[in-house]
């Protein structure tokens, strides 16, 4: 394998509600694309070039909602808009919501965050795209149809944490051109010949993590370019993230006392 650069993109400016992302994107980083380039880009510059974006000063939280978050010290306003993204209530404590959303990600507060929100930011939060692998799959098009570039990849990233660890790192969210995970070669064998049965690198999420770590939450870079992977680009979407959610049923710590979210 070749080695692997990451590059991080300064210049973007604040992203708005109907930005042309693609065309922003490309202006500071047309010269550096090459076939098989992985754009990382911020889930949070997706969100808000697709107005994902509530003010909380709107929201009424229900009887029910408001109720919960008197318990817990919570924003009434921020669980109304939490529990709405939320398919499922996985556990809560602490001050926070373990979620499962309707994309089927298990994460804290169902992805809604208010950092880094734009003006006013205390008083907006900011909401998972609707369809990430969808917004991953239109961006590469746009990518590649301007720039002239193929095959390119787009890995749509948010910071979760772990179960059982402490800290956060960044996972792909939305994926399009990228083998999410390697499919397990049921012939590949250790160096003492043991079969490897339980061996798949999730190659999304460690993308994601490799960019993170080369950007600062508060500088602004929220586009990494990652070259010499391009051995995992290909010219098809892909299967997109949504492939790397397992199954419930293969869950071993699945939601077993999960809770339907109040009525809102």
């Amino acid at each position: 394998m070749s080695a692997v650069r990451i590059e991080p993109v300064d210049g973007l400016p604040e992203i708005t509600p109907g930005d042309d992302l693609a065309a922003l994107i490309l202006e500071v980083t047309a010269a550096r694309l090459e076939p098989g380039t992985v754009v990382c880009v911020a889930q949070k510059l997706v969100s808000k070039a697709e107005g994902r974006i509530v003010d909380l000063r709107t929201v009424e939280p229900s009887p029910a909602v408001a109720l919960l978050a008197e318990a817990s010290g919570r924003d009434p306003r921020l669980d109304q808009v939490i529990l709405g993204e939320s398919a499922e209530v996985i556990r809560g404590e602490r001050g926070v919501l373990i979620c499962r959303t309707h994309h089927g990600f298990v994460c804290a507060n169902a992805g809604v965050d208010r950092s880094n929100a734009g003006p006013d930011g205390s008083e907006r939060a900011i909401l998972l795209p609707v369809d990430p692998d969808g917004s991953a799959r239109s961006l590469r098009a746009a990518l590649q149809d301007r720039s002239g570039v193929a095959p390119l990849a787009v890995l749509i990233s948010d910071s979760f944490g772990r179960a059982w660890r402490i800290g956060q790192v960044d996972v792909a969210i939305g994926v399009a051109g990228l083998t999410p995970t390697l499919p397990v070669d049921r012939s590949s064998r250790d160096r003492d010949g043991r079969a490897l049965v339980a061996s798949e690198p999730a190659i999304a999420d460690e993308l994601a993590a490799a960019a993170d770590l080369a950007r600062t939450k508060a500088g602004g870079q929220g586009v990494v370019l990652v070259h010499g992977l391009g051995a995992h680009v290909g010219l098809a979407d892909g299967p997109g993230a949504a492939a790397t959610l397992r199954a419930r049923h293969e869950d071993l710590f699945g939601a077993r006392n999960a809770e339907t979210p109040p009525e809102h």
